[in-house]
């Protein structure tokens, strides 16, 4: 497997339509005409998607006051996604994309350093979908501690 295609600033957002934590469908076309901070994360209930998913939460309602939705994506399945929405408060949709297609247009999905060895996975990444369903910022290897604060410097928020 080579790495993945990259997504770039003015790129159109790949569309999906994909199971959520709640049982029902979640389509990023609903979310046309709001920003929207899709981010992608390995494994639900592990350490550092925990931080990310916790520091995503207590922020949301500042990053919804400047017009942002929040979504993240993983390749677990909704069942999975539901322990982890509850047991971490979560509050914002956790999508399931258990056949990582998604997370593959996305360029999230793919080889990557892991420990000093090239394995195949889930690469942290965050995705800034502008109102229009452009591709604003694509961060890819982005740290699970830390990255929702320099998120929010880079988006003029704090």
């Amino acid at each position: 497997m080579t790495a993945p295609h990259r997504l770039s600033p003015g790129d159109p957002a790949p569309d999906f339509t994909l199971p959520t934590d709640t049982g029902s469908t979640f389509s990023l076309t609903d979310l046309r005409g709001r920003k929207v901070i899709l981010y992608a994360y390995p494994a639900a209930m592990t350490p550092g998607c925990t931080k990310q998913a916790c520091d995503f939460r207590d922020s949301l309602a500042s990053l919804q006051a400047a017009g942002y939705e929040v979504v993240g994506i993983s390749p677990d399945k909704p069942e999975k996604l539901a322990k982890f929405r509850e047991r971490d408060a979560v509050t914002f949709p956790l999508v399931s994309d258990t056949d990582k297609a998604v997370l593959t247009a996305y360029g999230a999905f793919g080889e990557k350093q892991s420990y000093g060895r090239t394995v195949t996975g889930v690469i942290r990444s965050t995705f800034v979908v502008d109102e229009d369903g452009k591709i604003e910022r694509a961060l890819y290897n982005v740290r699970a501690t830390g990255h929702v604060a320099k998120l929010r410097r880079d988006l003029g928020l704090d």
